[in-house]
């Protein structure tokens, strides 16, 4: 009897401390970089199951592009005025989660870090070892020497340069590396097409290119379909989607670095309820990332991560 009062006083407790003193639910806002792909959707789906699990209030919301600061700011303000305790942040600009933080909000930031003194716990991917990933991918490749194209979205997104950094680190060690060129896009699947086809066609030596967005890779795969270059080019790209995974079967993509966003999105909120109840939290939490090609992608470990929970 005594362990079992202990086990249901654990839980009561539990329960209770969802709540704020006046017996209100939490109130957590999820802000990201956007909403509109599948990547931030998954986010949403993982988040949403830890609101309902630790019963919390929780928004969510973004701008339509990654690189609208403006808009992500107002959205953080506006989150603050509304009374939320937490923020949970994919983060364009540091400035309004300072200003977040000096209101008294726990603030974790998922996927893309930002330098700001306010941030409690960081969780995301390990953005240089997955670009490491990205070059170990490109170079299982048979061909002899390669001419490296790298298709990279805004200079000053963190997620970018880190894996851009990772995978020149281990591609520049090869001996059939030639050269590499480098190109910055804007985060759209349009733009991306759009440089990826002028790319090829001032450096047609080039004979594989690496991306590191959902975006991104979306319009290297278009660009390389409708250059009719799926067998002269070896692509690795970052994000899973229906298109792109279907661009894996049919021979545009060679190789998809998946990332874990239902991931960022659960122990996100998690950690949030966790620092509204005085709990401690790991300072840097790194989510799984794996390799998927055409010759594992069928297998059941694999099918789970490329078609990950969404609403």
């Amino acid at each position: 009897m005594a362990a079992l009062a202990a086990v249901i006083l654990l839980i009561s407790s539990g329960c209770a401390s969802s709540q704020t003193a006046t017996g209100k639910k939490h109130t957590i806002a999820l802000v990201t970089k956007s909403t509109t792909s599948a990547f931030w959707h998954s986010v949403k789906a993982g988040a949403g199951a830890a609101a309902a699990e630790y019963n919390l209030d929780f928004t969510f919301e973004g701008p339509e592009k990654e690189e609208d600061y403006e808009t992500q700011n107002r959205m953080i303000r506006e989150a603050v005025e509304r009374g939320a305790e937490a923020l949970v942040i994919s983060a364009v600009d540091y400035k309004a989660v300072d200003q977040a933080a000096k209101k008294g909000l726990q603030i974790v930031v998922i996927d893309s870090d930002v330098n700001s003194s306010g941030v409690v716990s960081r969780i995301g991917t390990n953005n240089d070892a997955a670009g490491e990933m990205a070059a170990r991918a490109l170079l299982d490749g048979e061909e002899e020497v390669l001419h490296v194209g790298i298709v990279n979205y805004d200079v000053n997104s963190a997620n970018g340069q880190q894996r851009e950094e990772g995978f020149r680190r281990v591609i520049q060690e090869s001996p059939r590396v030639a050269d590499i060129t480098t190109i910055n896009v804007i985060s759209t699947t349009e733009d991306a097409r759009i440089g990826t086809e002028k790319l090829l066609k001032e450096h047609p030596e080039i004979n594989a290119i690496v991306t590191f967005n959902e975006w991104t890779s979306l319009g290297v795969g278009w660009a390389i379909r409708g250059q009719g270059m799926a067998d002269a080019t070896r692509v690795v790209d970052f994000d899973s989607n229906v298109v792109n995974v279907g661009m894996l079967e049919t021979g545009e993509v060679d190789a998809l670095i998946v990332q874990n966003p239902y991931a960022m999105g659960y122990l996100g909120v998690e950690a949030a309820y966790r620092l509204l109840n005085g709990q401690k939290v790991t300072a840097v939490t790194d989510t799984d990332t794996v390799v998927v090609t055409r010759e594992n992608m069928y297998d059941e470990a694999c099918q789970r991560i490329l078609f990950t929970f969404e609403e």
